[in-house]
Parts: structure tokens; sequence; C-alpha cells
């Protein structure tokens, strides 16, 4: 039972370790291909009116698959920077949800219980904050 334990908490420390380091790496290179290879940043020399330009967030209804395809095409950092923090909020989560796991092999059902809530919780927050 000692062993099996050890190898959950190894999962779930990989889970975490995983998620952090390919988010680092999506975010950092990311911001690299952003800051240096758009047209919009490097093309104009790169002072701080362009800078200031890359910061404005676009409306969400512009982010498409066919955006997201194009810019994996033409290797626009924002394209690696959004999944990079999609994964860095993901990452918690799904150790939650892989806790769940983890404690329903081990036939702990309270704890099953009380991560569950938590994951419903995390959800819900989810929705309520795309909600409003």
């Amino acid at each position: 039972m000692k062993t099996q334990n050890l190898d959950l908490e190894t999962v779930i420390s990989g889970v975490l370790r995983w998620g952090v380091a390919v988010s680092l790496i999506l975010l950092g290179g990311g911001t690299a291909l952003f800051l240096f290879h758009s047209a919009d940043f490097a093309q104009a020399g790169g002072n701080a009116h362009d800078f200031n330009r890359l910061l404005v967030l676009r409306p969400l209804r512009e982010y498409t698959w066919a955006w997201f395809v194009d810019g994996l095409a033409h290797w626009r950092g924002d394209v690696f920077v959004i999944p990079g923090l999609v994964l860095l909020i993901a990452t918690p989560v799904l150790r939650v949800a892989v806790s769940i796991v983890a404690f329903a092999i081990e036939k702990d059902r309270v704890y099953v219980a009380i991560t569950s809530l938590v994951l419903a919780l995390l959800i819900l927050s989810f929705v309520l904050g795309k909600a409003g």
C-alpha cells in the first residue's frame, strides 16, 4: 500500500511539474517570438509606443481556429502564449482531478468527496467567471 501511495504522489507531482514546465516553455517561447518576429514590433524599431500597441487585447471573438492555424503557420508568438496560459491555469485543476482518481484507488471515500467538491468549485468558478 505504501509503494502505491508513493507512486500516486509521483504521478500527481509529475502532473504539476510537467504542466508548469510545458506552460513555461510555451510562454517564454511565445513571448520571444511575439517580441522578435512580430511585424508590428520589430519592423518599427521596437519603441515603447509599438510595445504598448502589442499589449492591447483583442476581443475574444477574434480568436478562432483559423486564427490559431494561421498563427502556427507564421510562428506568431501570441499563438503560443495563449495555450501556455491555458495550460498554466489548467495544471492545478488537472492535479485535483488526478487526486480524485488517486484517492479512489486508495478507497479513501472522504478525500474523494472533499477533492470532488474542490474540483466542482473550481469548475464553477470558471463558469461563473466566464459568464460574469
